[in-house]
């Protein structure tokens, strides 16, 4: 396919394909007369991009993710880190979702009356709200082992 067939049935601009190529995420088979040929398979690559840049992946971590041929060959231990940062990602969010929630219906007569204000305020001046992790929420006592008090769990082994 040439480039302009790729950008057609990818949706993505010639210009970008060029710039993929340069940075090594793709390859053209042959680069002769004016428009670069690819292989079919760069679909599939170009969705591997797209959905590796959606999960907010480098283009660099990106390019990592195939071999020299061009085929996927993904690290399950990058995927995992990833899914880590994304939950981490999304705890601070509905953190930051939970203290906006707040504020705007926070019955004090002004924001800096109001200790959950203050205190979201503070996490974000120290940088908290950026390594915010929420401990664990407890089990329903029906899911807790048998024979084992909320006090005997709570003590580190």
């Amino acid at each position: 396919m040439d480039i302009a067939e790729v950008a057609k049935r990818s949706g993505v601009p010639a210009s970008a394909l060029r710039y993929y190529e340069r940075r090594g995420l793709i390859r053209s088979l042959t680069d002769t007369g004016t428009r670069r040929r690819f292989a079919p398979a760069v679909l599939d690559q170009l969705a591997l991009i797209a959905l590796g840049q959606a999960a907010g992946f480098s283009l660099d971590e990106i390019r990592l993710m195939f071999t020299p041929d061009g085929k996927a060959d993904i690290d399950r231990g990058l995927l995992a880190a990833k899914a880590d940062e994304l939950e981490r990602r999304v705890r601070r969010l509905k953190s930051m979702i939970e203290g906006l929630r707040h504020a705007a219906v926070c019955p004090a007569p002004s924001h800096s009356e109001c200790p959950s204000f203050q205190k979201l305020l503070r996490a974000a001046v120290s940088g908290a709200l950026d390594r915010h992790e929420r401990p664990p929420a407890k089990r329903p006592e029906a899911l807790r082992p048998a024979g084992r008090s909320v006090s005997a769990q709570r003590k580190p082994r």
